[in-house]
């Protein structure tokens, strides 16, 4: 780990790019954005402490168990969503693209189609919610495997071609959900409008446990790569100059990435946007390139964000709108704007 935070410094002192900082040290960049980190850790415990105590009445017991199950779902997935997306961006080196590009969101959105539509609501919601996490879990991260493995090689231009054919799936996938949605019975269509958008009010408490798990360990996955994934960042043909296996290593980050995905989709549905608007906001707090600097702030931003929101609208609001609607609407907004600040760049 050492040699390799090593081999990061010297390389970002002889890359010349704007967006580099020379000035990074084998600490991990956190010195110079301490005073932010620890900001953004303040808030996202203030969030969590207001989610936890704002508004209780009643058995103090079943208030914070209650909420706790609520809490530990969204900061998983939160967390998820941040790292998936950073680690995304740093392999197609593009910061406005998320994992839901590959087509994510729409296969997990036909596999719940597929299910109704063949079987009925009726048994649909009969089914136990650990198999079936399983099985979507499964399904997912085999498909982008499959996906990975069979494009990715060694040539430069297939991180392109990936991107490519995995919004066409997309589209392919939502095509086919649509005509199975329109040809469905309308007492099942309204159980699948539940089941194919993020909520977390319904979270199973069952599916925590084994989240948190797959999720931890991914985690740690990623934190044994930090000083390669910053020599990623540097580009393709530099990262190989300094020893990295390119294709193993994109292939070993995309199948993290789609880990990361695969469970928080399955566990509260498909958040399309909202990686973006945590890694863009995280990117523009901390200005650091470092990978162990930028992770924790978007998994900070992240938590600030969804227990932030889901506390307005539970204390400010009383449920009359949905958090995953406007977090798409915000993310969107970000979106747009990237977009239109390259364009005119």
């Amino acid at each position: 780990m050492a040699e390799a935070s090593t081999l990061v410094d010297r390389a970002i002192g002889r890359v010349h790019d704007r967006n580099v900082q020379p000035t990074c040290t084998s600490d991990g960049g956190f010195a110079e954005n301490r005073t932010m980190l620890l900001a953004l850790t303040a808030l996202a415990l203030l969030a969590i402490g207001l989610f936890m105590t704002l508004g209780a009445r009643g058995s103090w017991a079943f208030v914070l168990s209650y909420r706790g199950t609520k809490l530990a779902a969204i900061v998983l997935v939160g967390h998820a969503i941040a790292v998936s997306t950073v680690l995304f961006q740093t392999i197609s080196a593009n910061r406005i693209l998320t994992p839901s590009i590959m087509g994510f969101d729409w296969l997990y959105r036909l596999l719940q189609t597929a299910l109704v539509f063949s079987a009925g609501a009726a048994f649909t919601v009969t089914i136990d919610s650990v198999l079936l996490f399983a099985v979507e879990t499964a399904i997912l991260v085999g498909f982008a495997c499959l996906l990975y493995g069979t494009l990715l090689s060694s040539h430069a231009r297939d991180i392109h071609r990936l991107l490519l054919i995995g919004f066409v799936l997309g589209v392919l996938f939502r095509s086919l959900a649509e005509l199975m949605q329109r040809l469905i019975d309308p007492n099942d269509f309204v159980v699948l409008q539940d089941l194919m958008f993020a909520s977390f009010n319904t979270v199973d408490v069952s599916l925590l446990g084994v989240a948190a798990l797959v999720i931890g360990a991914a985690t740690l996955a990623t934190a044994r790569l930090l000083p390669t994934l910053d020599v990623l960042a540097l580009g393709r043909d530099t990262a190989i100059s300094l020893g990295i296996a390119h294709r193993r290593t994109t292939l070993l980050v995309l199948a993290l990435c789609a880990l990361f995905v695969a469970v928080s989709t399955a566990l509260v549905g498909p958040v399309t946007f909202f990686g973006l608007l945590v890694a863009s906001l995280a990117r523009s707090l901390v200005g650091s390139r470092r990978h162990a600097v930028m992770l924790l702030a978007a998994s900070l931003c992240a938590v600030i964000a969804l227990v932030g929101g889901q506390t307005i609208l539970e204390r400010g609001l009383g449920y009359n709108s949905a958090l995953g609607m406007v977090v798409e609407f915000a993310g969107g907004i970000v979106f747009l704007a990237l977009l239109l600040k390259k364009g005119t760049a």
